[in-house]
């Protein structure tokens, strides 16, 4: 069964850094793309980094040189580095991804790609 599972979410000051974690199992055998979105209170979605499976990687100018995707293969987990955090960082955090799955064809469009699973979020707070 094809699902994804997040954590590392948490408090941390201004300035400080956290890094979340996606556990998609086979994700580089089944996934087109995948990507890391936030959702403040009161705000809609916001996707703030995606990647191809095997191809380029896209950052929000919002935290574009601050967040950094990266990749364990041997895990199958996806990683969101997130650095110089500030309070308007503060959300839920998802990870989502675009599978290869024949019974899941409801698609969430955003810029780059288009996404089928969601992970159910991880909260990240930012106190300044």
């Amino acid at each position: 069964q094809l699902r994804l599972v997040e954590s590392g979410g948490g408090s941390v000051q201004a300035g400080g850094s956290l890094r979340l974690s996606c556990s998609a199992p086979t994700y580089r055998h089944n996934a087109n793309c995948m990507g890391w979105f936030r959702q403040a209170p009161g705000k809609e979605r916001e996707q703030i980094a995606y990647f191809f499976i095997g191809g380029d990687t896209f950052y929000t100018d919002s935290v574009k040189g601050r967040f950094n995707i990266s990749q364990d293969n041997a895990r199958d987990t996806l990683y969101l580095q997130m650095n110089s955090l500030k309070p308007e960082d503060t959300a839920m955090y998802f990870c989502a991804a675009n599978l290869i799955d024949p019974h899941v064809i409801i698609y969430s469009d955003f810029v780059g790609c288009r996404y089928n699973y969601w992970q159910q979020g991880t909260q990240v707070t930012v106190s300044s």
